[in-house]
């Protein structure tokens, strides 16, 4: 019983220090990098990067900014962060973008929640509930399919899934009242149904590009696929352990990141069309960053083996750390878009900075635990 009690201590000490030795990134090095690129971020916010203009306040593109930039905030413990987002509230009027049906114009509303869960004022979600407040009870008749750009009241491109359901949940979550929720778990389920491809655990990015390849491959986007990946963990944080809801969405997930891992480059990065490294070599710093972010997600909530799981981690954050300038902004962001394509060094966009900024947030977490 002696030799076999020892046997146990000797083992957890061999197998604590192997996980030390793998865990080579600080957190204290993960906090520096967060600031520089969230100061550069916000100092270049009203910049037309790739575009001839810049973004709406309101625009998807600035949403998914602000979900990396509230982790971030949470995480730097710096009050200046909060004071920016709310003053993007307060110029939005609290109102999420113009057109009522669209995914993209929704992403908004979940900045809007996190900043109502710290402050409590009312106003700050008000317009975010009523919108969905009428979505339900006047339901869109359109169909599940995209059809190149035809049909976009509902969720007919995997990029929706992070951007509209997390906002339901949360409004269930703070108001106690399952429409929202139940109402969100159809209609992701038929999406679901549509664009997920059950042989490969990924998503197609629309129905344009189902049954398509391209030399030789079925078409997999990375960043796209990297919406849903990162969306399924704001679904999570929403739900209980064991529920229905949290059981549903952790087994896409669960599948989603056996298979990531199987497909990460050896460089550390993912490639922009998932199944194609050899076609497709260039970095890519938003798709990488949102699997990053919800990989650590997954050992900070238990779902991950962290021995497995931990040097992909690793690897995909030293790659993309390898690409943020000596001023701070996060190089190599694929430009607005559907589908693999390129990217360069020198060129970015606000979306990857909130990607990597939540990447950043769970990764800091995983490393004080």
């Amino acid at each position: 019983m002696r030799i076999l009690k020892l046997f146990s201590i000797l083992f957890i000490i061999f197998f604590n220090s192997i996980l030390a030795e793998a865990q080579t990134i600080k957190p204290s090095a993960v906090k520096k990098e967060m600031i520089r690129v969230a100061d550069w971020q916000i100092e270049h916010f009203r910049e037309a990067y790739t575009k001839k203009k810049p973004h709406h306040i309101a625009d998807w593109t600035n949403g998914a900014l602000y979900v990396g930039m509230v982790k971030h905030a949470e995480t730097a413990k710096k009050n200046k962060y909060w004071k920016w987002l709310r003053s993007i509230g307060n110029e939005q009027n609290w109102k999420l973008h113009r057109r009522p049906y669209h995914a993209d114009d929704h992403v908004i509303g979940q900045m809007f929640i996190e900043l109502y869960r710290k402050y409590g004022d009312p106003k700050m979600i008000k317009e975010t509930q009523k919108s969905f407040d009428f979505i339900i009870e006047n339901p869109s008749k359109e169909p599940i399919t995209l059809d190149d750009y035809k049909h976009l009241e509902r969720w007919t491109w995997c990029d929706a899934l992070f951007m509209a359901p997390p906002v339901c949940a949360k409004l269930s979550n703070i108001t106690g009242d399952t429409k929202y929720s139940d109402w969100m778990m159809g209609e992701f389920e038929a999406t679901k149904q549509h664009l997920y491809d059950f042989d490969e655990n990924l998503f197609y990015r629309d129905n344009s590009y189902i049954g398509k390849l391209a030399h030789g491959n079925k078409i997999f986007w990375s960043r796209g696929n990297g919406w849903v990946f990162g969306g399924l963990t704001l679904l999570m944080d929403e739900y209980a352990e064991g529920s229905k809801e949290y059981e549903y969405f952790k087994d896409i997930y669960l599948k989603m990141a056996k298979k990531l891992i199987e497909i990460q480059t050896p460089e550390g990065h993912w490639a922009m069309s998932l199944l194609s490294q050899d076609i497709y070599p260039t970095p890519e710093t938003s798709g990488t960053s949102f699997f990053t972010f919800g990989l650590a997600w997954g050992i900070n909530n238990g779902l991950l083996d962290k021995a497995t799981y931990l040097p992909h981690i690793e690897k995909a954050w030293k790659s993309l750390c390898g690409h943020i300038t000596k001023d701070g902004m996060l190089g190599y962001v694929q430009p607005i878009g559907a589908a693999p394509g390129k990217a360069w060094a020198d060129k970015t966009e606000v979306y990857g900075t909130g990607a990597f900024l939540a990447a950043g947030a769970e990764i800091y977490k995983m490393l004080k635990k």
